[in-house]
């Protein structure tokens, strides 16, 4: 199923912390500290604070995550729906460039 007007890459350069925030909470739902978490485990990388609220923010303001009840002093967020389809139609898209990617190195060699 397409999801109209759901293109992560009309973020710009923020496509990639969505992305991660986006894959992070396919995984279940997440407060900002253990986002930061995931995305360093399976991303290899460090989200500071400031990228992770921004990210955060504009995913709300999509309808592609929403808040729960505070737990504490944390918020935890959860994927949509729609938020899961975007996800699914953006890493479907990505396994074609990299399979594509990857063949065309295998050949070269």
């Amino acid at each position: 199923m397409a999801v109209q007007g759901t293109d992560l890459s009309a973020f710009g350069r923020f496509s990639e912390p969505s992305l991660l925030v986006l894959a992070s909470l396919a995984g279940g739902p997440k407060h900002g500290y253990a986002i930061m978490q995931d995305v360093g485990r399976f991303h290899g990388s460090r989200m500071e604070p400031g990228t992770l609220y921004g990210a955060l923010a504009r995913l709300e303001r999509q309808g592609w995550i929403e808040p729960l009840v505070a737990d504490d002093r944390r918020r935890p967020y959860r994927l949509t729906a729609v938020g899961a389809e975007v996800l699914r139609q953006h890493l479907t898209s990505l396994e074609r460039v990299v399979s594509t990617g990857l063949g065309r190195l295998a050949a070269e060699q």
